[in-house]
Protein backbone atom coordinates (compact mmCIF):
# COMPACT_ATOMS: atom_id res chain seq x y z
CA UNK A 1 0.00 0.00 0.00
CA UNK A 2 1.62 3.52 -0.87
CA UNK A 3 2.50 5.47 2.08
CA UNK A 4 0.84 8.59 1.03
CA UNK A 5 -2.54 6.65 1.28
CA UNK A 6 -4.64 8.77 3.72
CA UNK A 7 -5.70 7.05 6.88
CA UNK A 8 -9.85 7.38 7.78
CA UNK A 9 -10.63 10.55 9.81
CA UNK A 10 -11.77 9.23 13.29
CA UNK A 11 -14.98 9.61 13.82
CA UNK A 12 -16.90 12.44 15.70
CA UNK A 13 -18.44 10.23 18.14
CA UNK A 14 -17.54 6.78 18.67
CA UNK A 15 -19.02 4.18 21.74
CA UNK A 16 -17.50 0.79 22.41
CA UNK A 17 -19.04 -1.54 24.29
CA UNK A 18 -19.82 0.60 27.21
CA UNK A 19 -21.06 -1.18 30.68
CA UNK A 20 -22.33 0.22 33.68
CA UNK A 21 -23.86 -0.12 36.92
CA UNK A 22 -25.47 1.82 39.91
CA UNK A 23 -24.44 -0.50 42.60
CA UNK A 24 -25.05 -4.16 41.79
CA UNK A 25 -27.37 -3.16 39.29
CA UNK A 26 -26.45 -3.16 35.50
CA UNK A 27 -27.95 -0.63 33.29
CA UNK A 28 -25.49 -0.34 30.19
CA UNK A 29 -24.43 -3.92 28.83
CA UNK A 30 -22.09 -4.10 26.27
CA UNK A 31 -23.56 -0.97 24.49
CA UNK A 32 -21.78 0.62 21.52
CA UNK A 33 -22.87 3.39 19.18
CA UNK A 34 -21.67 5.89 16.27
CA UNK A 35 -21.97 9.01 14.81
CA UNK A 36 -20.89 9.99 11.61
CA UNK A 37 -20.17 14.09 11.22
CA UNK A 38 -22.85 16.27 11.01
CA UNK A 39 -25.71 13.45 12.23
CA UNK A 40 -28.62 14.19 14.59
CA UNK A 41 -28.76 10.73 16.81
CA UNK A 42 -31.67 10.43 18.85
CA UNK A 43 -31.70 8.29 21.88
CA UNK A 44 -35.40 6.88 22.53
CA UNK A 45 -36.23 3.84 24.65
CA UNK A 46 -38.51 3.70 27.96
CA UNK A 47 -37.48 4.97 31.38
CA UNK A 48 -35.02 2.88 32.59
CA UNK A 49 -33.38 1.90 29.22
CA UNK A 50 -29.92 4.02 30.25
CA UNK A 51 -30.71 7.14 28.19
CA UNK A 52 -29.59 9.33 30.48
CA UNK A 53 -26.81 7.27 31.65
CA UNK A 54 -25.15 6.98 28.35
CA UNK A 55 -25.35 10.66 27.68
CA UNK A 56 -23.64 11.22 31.31
CA UNK A 57 -20.93 9.01 30.21
CA UNK A 58 -20.79 10.94 27.06
CA UNK A 59 -20.08 13.46 28.69
CA UNK A 60 -17.58 12.19 31.07
CA UNK A 61 -19.71 12.93 34.32
CA UNK A 62 -19.69 9.16 34.95
CA UNK A 63 -17.26 6.69 34.41
CA UNK A 64 -18.06 2.96 32.66
CA UNK A 65 -17.38 0.44 33.98
CA UNK A 66 -15.53 -0.81 31.49
CA UNK A 67 -15.68 0.39 27.60
CA UNK A 68 -14.73 3.33 25.67
CA UNK A 69 -16.37 6.60 24.46
CA UNK A 70 -13.98 8.53 22.13
CA UNK A 71 -14.81 12.02 20.40
CA UNK A 72 -12.83 12.37 16.98
CA UNK A 73 -10.37 9.26 17.71
CA UNK A 74 -9.73 10.82 21.55
CA UNK A 75 -10.89 9.25 24.73
CA UNK A 76 -12.85 11.00 27.00
CA UNK A 77 -13.02 9.15 30.08
CA UNK A 78 -9.39 10.63 32.20
CA UNK A 79 -9.66 13.93 30.62
CA UNK A 80 -9.82 16.92 32.16
CA UNK A 81 -13.09 18.88 32.81
CA UNK A 82 -11.48 21.82 30.90
CA UNK A 83 -10.35 19.41 28.03
CA UNK A 84 -13.67 17.44 27.99
CA UNK A 85 -14.94 20.55 27.67
CA UNK A 86 -13.63 21.92 23.70
CA UNK A 87 -14.53 17.82 23.01
CA UNK A 88 -18.48 17.43 24.44
CA UNK A 89 -21.07 20.13 25.25
CA UNK A 90 -24.03 18.85 27.11
CA UNK A 91 -27.48 20.59 27.97
CA UNK A 92 -28.77 18.46 31.03
CA UNK A 93 -32.60 18.15 31.64
CA UNK A 94 -33.65 20.73 33.58
CA UNK A 95 -30.47 22.84 34.06
CA UNK A 96 -30.61 25.48 36.62
CA UNK A 97 -31.36 29.14 35.58
CA UNK A 98 -28.63 31.58 36.78
CA UNK A 99 -30.37 33.95 39.12
CA UNK A 100 -28.83 37.78 38.28
CA UNK A 101 -27.30 37.05 34.99
CA UNK A 102 -28.32 38.10 31.92
CA UNK A 103 -28.55 35.81 28.53
CA UNK A 104 -25.35 37.12 27.10
CA UNK A 105 -23.25 36.34 30.46
CA UNK A 106 -24.97 32.93 30.39
CA UNK A 107 -23.67 32.04 27.03
CA UNK A 108 -20.29 32.95 28.19
CA UNK A 109 -19.76 30.62 30.82
CA UNK A 110 -19.37 28.72 27.42
CA UNK A 111 -16.29 30.34 26.66
CA UNK A 112 -14.49 28.62 30.10
CA UNK A 113 -12.89 26.12 28.23
CA UNK A 114 -10.95 28.69 26.04
CA UNK A 115 -9.73 30.78 28.80
CA UNK A 116 -6.41 30.37 31.00
CA UNK A 117 -6.74 30.81 34.93
CA UNK A 118 -7.83 34.29 35.85
CA UNK A 119 -8.27 35.38 32.27
CA UNK A 120 -11.62 37.23 31.34
CA UNK A 121 -13.34 37.62 28.28
CA UNK A 122 -11.85 39.27 25.02
CA UNK A 123 -13.87 40.44 21.97
CA UNK A 124 -13.22 37.43 20.43
CA UNK A 125 -15.06 35.03 22.98
CA UNK A 126 -17.89 38.10 22.62
CA UNK A 127 -18.25 37.73 18.87
CA UNK A 128 -18.56 33.85 19.26
CA UNK A 129 -21.50 34.61 21.54
CA UNK A 130 -22.77 36.66 19.57
CA UNK A 131 -22.54 34.63 16.43
CA UNK A 132 -24.03 31.31 18.39
CA UNK A 133 -27.13 33.00 20.37
CA UNK A 134 -28.22 34.74 16.33
CA UNK A 135 -27.82 31.31 15.39
CA UNK A 136 -30.29 30.28 17.93
CA UNK A 137 -32.52 33.22 17.56
CA UNK A 138 -31.53 34.37 20.94
CA UNK A 139 -29.22 37.83 20.74
CA UNK A 140 -32.57 39.86 20.75
CA UNK A 141 -32.92 39.09 24.55
CA UNK A 142 -28.96 39.05 25.50
CA UNK A 143 -29.30 41.63 28.02
CA UNK A 144 -32.50 40.63 29.58
CA UNK A 145 -31.97 38.87 32.75
CA UNK A 146 -32.28 35.36 32.71
CA UNK A 147 -35.25 34.17 35.27
CA UNK A 148 -37.18 36.63 32.71
CA UNK A 149 -37.25 34.28 29.90
CA UNK A 150 -39.80 31.70 28.95
CA UNK A 151 -38.78 28.34 29.01
CA UNK A 152 -38.74 27.79 25.20
CA UNK A 153 -36.07 30.97 25.35
CA UNK A 154 -34.07 29.78 27.93
CA UNK A 155 -33.39 26.18 27.13
CA UNK A 156 -32.34 27.88 23.75
CA UNK A 157 -29.83 30.27 25.99
CA UNK A 158 -28.40 26.99 27.42
CA UNK A 159 -27.71 25.51 23.93
CA UNK A 160 -26.12 28.61 22.74
CA UNK A 161 -23.88 28.48 25.66
CA UNK A 162 -23.02 24.69 24.70
CA UNK A 163 -22.68 25.58 21.39
CA UNK A 164 -20.25 28.36 22.92
CA UNK A 165 -17.65 25.77 23.60
CA UNK A 166 -17.02 25.22 20.08
CA UNK A 167 -16.99 21.16 20.27
CA UNK A 168 -17.04 18.89 17.40
CA UNK A 169 -20.07 17.07 19.53
CA UNK A 170 -23.24 18.23 21.18
CA UNK A 171 -25.18 16.05 23.71
CA UNK A 172 -28.68 16.97 24.36
CA UNK A 173 -30.70 15.28 27.26
CA UNK A 174 -34.50 15.47 26.91
CA UNK A 175 -34.32 19.28 25.50
CA UNK A 176 -37.49 20.06 25.30
CA UNK A 177 -38.90 18.64 28.74
CA UNK A 178 -41.52 20.50 30.29
CA UNK A 179 -42.09 22.47 27.32
CA UNK A 180 -45.49 23.14 24.68
CA UNK A 181 -45.81 22.17 21.29
CA UNK A 182 -44.58 25.46 20.05
CA UNK A 183 -41.74 26.05 22.03
CA UNK A 184 -40.70 21.92 21.44
CA UNK A 185 -40.50 22.76 17.71
CA UNK A 186 -38.40 26.26 18.00
CA UNK A 187 -35.84 24.01 19.85
CA UNK A 188 -35.40 20.88 17.57
CA UNK A 189 -35.54 23.67 14.60
CA UNK A 190 -33.10 25.20 16.24
CA UNK A 191 -31.14 22.19 16.71
CA UNK A 192 -31.36 21.47 12.79
CA UNK A 193 -30.48 24.70 11.91
CA UNK A 194 -27.19 24.42 13.43
CA UNK A 195 -26.48 20.98 12.24
CA UNK A 196 -27.23 22.33 8.91
CA UNK A 197 -24.66 25.62 9.12
CA UNK A 198 -22.26 24.19 11.83
CA UNK A 199 -22.02 20.08 10.96
CA UNK A 200 -21.54 19.39 14.61
CA UNK A 201 -22.47 16.29 15.24
CA UNK A 202 -25.82 15.73 17.71
CA UNK A 203 -26.63 12.91 20.02
CA UNK A 204 -30.37 13.89 21.72
CA UNK A 205 -31.62 11.38 24.23
CA UNK A 206 -35.98 12.31 23.71
CA UNK A 207 -39.01 10.23 24.82
CA UNK A 208 -41.50 12.02 21.86
CA UNK A 209 -40.90 9.31 18.70
CA UNK A 210 -42.82 11.97 16.03
CA UNK A 211 -40.50 14.44 17.26
CA UNK A 212 -37.63 11.67 16.54
CA UNK A 213 -38.45 10.74 13.48
CA UNK A 214 -38.94 14.01 11.99
CA UNK A 215 -35.60 15.81 13.04
CA UNK A 216 -33.44 12.76 13.70
CA UNK A 217 -30.63 10.95 10.85
CA UNK A 218 -30.56 7.91 12.73
CA UNK A 219 -32.55 6.60 15.69
CA UNK A 220 -31.07 4.59 18.45
CA UNK A 221 -33.75 2.31 20.02
CA UNK A 222 -32.59 1.22 24.05
CA UNK A 223 -33.89 -1.68 26.24
CA UNK A 224 -32.10 -2.71 29.22
CA UNK A 225 -28.94 -0.73 28.82
CA UNK A 226 -28.44 -2.36 24.79
CA UNK A 227 -29.09 -0.88 21.46
CA UNK A 228 -31.45 -3.00 19.89
CA UNK A 229 -32.36 -0.92 16.84
CA UNK A 230 -30.45 1.34 15.13
CA UNK A 231 -30.97 2.88 11.43
CA UNK A 232 -33.21 5.58 9.55
CA UNK A 233 -36.41 6.87 11.57
CA UNK A 234 -38.60 4.66 9.16
CA UNK A 235 -36.72 1.54 10.31
CA UNK A 236 -36.80 2.02 13.76
CA UNK A 237 -40.51 3.41 14.35
CA UNK A 238 -42.14 0.46 13.36
CA UNK A 239 -45.38 -0.69 15.67
CA UNK A 240 -43.46 -4.41 16.31
CA UNK A 241 -40.16 -2.52 16.90
CA UNK A 242 -41.98 -0.28 19.47
CA UNK A 243 -44.09 -2.88 21.29
CA UNK A 244 -41.31 -4.62 22.01
CA UNK A 245 -39.33 -2.05 23.17
CA UNK A 246 -42.17 0.13 24.62
CA UNK A 247 -44.94 -2.59 25.51
CA UNK A 248 -47.41 -0.75 23.85
CA UNK A 249 -49.17 -1.15 20.77
CA UNK A 250 -48.97 2.00 18.77
CA UNK A 251 -50.29 2.77 15.12
CA UNK A 252 -47.67 4.67 12.72
CA UNK A 253 -48.79 6.90 9.83
CA UNK A 254 -47.17 9.43 8.04
CA UNK A 255 -46.73 12.61 8.30
CA UNK A 256 -48.59 14.88 5.99
CA UNK A 257 -46.20 17.22 5.36
CA UNK A 258 -42.87 15.77 6.17
CA UNK A 259 -43.40 12.24 5.09
CA UNK A 260 -41.83 10.77 8.29
CA UNK A 261 -43.20 8.18 10.79
CA UNK A 262 -46.22 9.27 13.16
CA UNK A 263 -46.47 7.19 16.11
CA UNK A 264 -49.90 7.23 18.24
CA UNK A 265 -50.71 5.19 20.77
CA UNK A 266 -53.74 2.84 20.75
CA UNK A 267 -55.73 2.00 24.09
CA UNK A 268 -59.25 0.61 24.91
CA UNK A 269 -60.69 3.28 24.81
CA UNK A 270 -62.40 4.18 21.40
CA UNK A 271 -65.31 6.78 19.87
CA UNK A 272 -68.31 5.19 18.50
CA UNK A 273 -71.41 7.77 17.51
CA UNK A 274 -69.77 10.74 19.67
CA UNK A 275 -69.25 8.48 22.68
CA UNK A 276 -66.51 6.81 24.36
CA UNK A 277 -66.75 2.99 24.61
CA UNK A 278 -64.70 0.27 25.55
Amino acid sequence: MSSDVQQHEAPPFQATNIRFFYGPISILNQMSLEARKGEIIGLVGPNGSGKTTFTRIVAGTLTPRSGTVQVQGIAVSGLKPRDRARLVAVVQQNPAVPPGMTALEVVLMGRNAHLGLLQWEGSKDIEVCRRVMELTDTWDFAHRLAPSLSGGEMQRVFIARALAQETPLLVLDEPTAHLDISYQAKVFDTIHKIRRETSITVLVAMHDLTLAGQYCDRIAALSQGRVIAFDAPSKVLTSDLIAEVFGAPVAIIEHPIHRTPVVLPVGEMVVSGGEYTE
